[in-house]
């Protein structure tokens, strides 16, 4: 397991701590509209994955894999979808 040095560990508190205001953005272009197009967000994130047993309406399992290959992928695309709509809401 890597560990990450003392000297590192302080610099990114200092960094997490400052302001936004604080930081010099001077040297760094600004972006516009046209510099994101085609961009996909979190492209190469990959969550850790835990494996778990749950029990599931044997239908509900026949409809995803009546959809083709890929149904444990299928099912928690839907249940992300889920989460993050749910987490949206006020």
């Amino acid at each position: 397991m890597n560990k990450v040095p003392e000297s590192v560990r302080k610099e990114l508190a200092a960094l997490t701590a400052m302001a936004e205001d604080d930081i010099d953005f001077s040297d760094i272009p600004a972006t516009t509209l046209h510099d994101w197009k085609g961009s996909v967000r979190g492209k190469f994130y990959r969550p850790v994955k835990q494996q778990l047993t749950v029990r599931i309406d044997a239908d509900v399992v026949e409809w995803l894999k009546g959809q083709g290959k890929g149904y444990q992928s299928r099912l928690n695309s839907i249940l992300r979808a889920a989460m993050l709509g749910t987490a949206r809401q006020p």
